[in-house]
């Protein structure tokens, strides 16, 4: 261990197999010993640390940021090409009108140039509302002074599955310790997704009980 520094003594570490998660205190030739942050003690065997897989998480705290890898997953049922009653909704969005003057001024002209039939949004090129929301979680984060923009920075959509689209965040907080990364994170979420339905998206969620009952009754009724 010593050899390849694998371990230092206030290193925090996570070895799943024996449920530690915490930081070294105490390393010897047979046993290391980690405070867990729920303050318990594990007894970590010393060839583990050679011979399996654990996480050392000393390369993330000298790093310049923490990575926030999470995503909000949209009922794809709502996704749809933006009329001109939602982009006049959405130009009341300070981190979105100069994006919105610009991408319209550019269909406009593409669609004109291609004569393309305006009566149908399929035709030619459109803004959608997932696509303006994505623009706008960039350009939200962009702003957050708790993100490191010189790291990796992308808001991106992922593989569409039975519980909707997800949009991930993945993005660095320039907060490392656990507690204000945590809080850099929530606040993040909290506007999110209290920001979708301004874009008449919906978030998925899984019926519960009685949204079953409810549709059971307006079945009968």
């Amino acid at each position: 261990m010593s050899a390849i520094d694998l371990v230092r003594v206030g290193d925090w570490i996570t070895v799943e197999k024996y449920g530690a998660d915490g930081e070294v205190t105490e390393i010897n030739l047979t046993t290391i010993k980690v405070r867990n942050w729920d303050k318990t003690v594990t007894i970590v065997p010393s060839y583990a640390i050679v011979s399996e897989s654990f996480k050392n998480w000393r390369a993330m705290e000298e790093s310049e940021g923490r990575r926030i890898k999470r995503h909000i997953n949209i009922k794809i049922s709502s996704i749809k090409f933006c009329d001109d009653e939602l982009i006049g909704r959405l130009q009341s969005i300070d981190f979105l009108k100069d994006y919105l003057k610009e991408t319209q001024q550019f269909i406009e002209r593409y669609n004109a140039e291609n004569t393309v039939n305006p009566n149908n949004l399929v035709n030619g090129r459109h803004m959608t509302n997932i696509g303006t929301f994505r623009v706008y979680a960039e350009k939200y984060l962009e702003s957050n002074p708790h993100i490191n923009t010189d790291l990796t920075f992308m808001v991106r959509q992922l593989q569409a599955t039975e519980n909707g689209l997800p949009i991930e965040i993945y993005v660095f907080s320039k907060e490392k310790g656990l507690k204000r990364f945590e809080e850099v994170a929530a606040d993040i979420f909290d506007h999110l997704l209290a920001a979708v339905p301004y874009f008449d998206l919906e978030i998925f969620q899984s019926p519960s009980g009685s949204d079953m009952r409810n549709f059971v009754r307006r079945g009968d009724d």
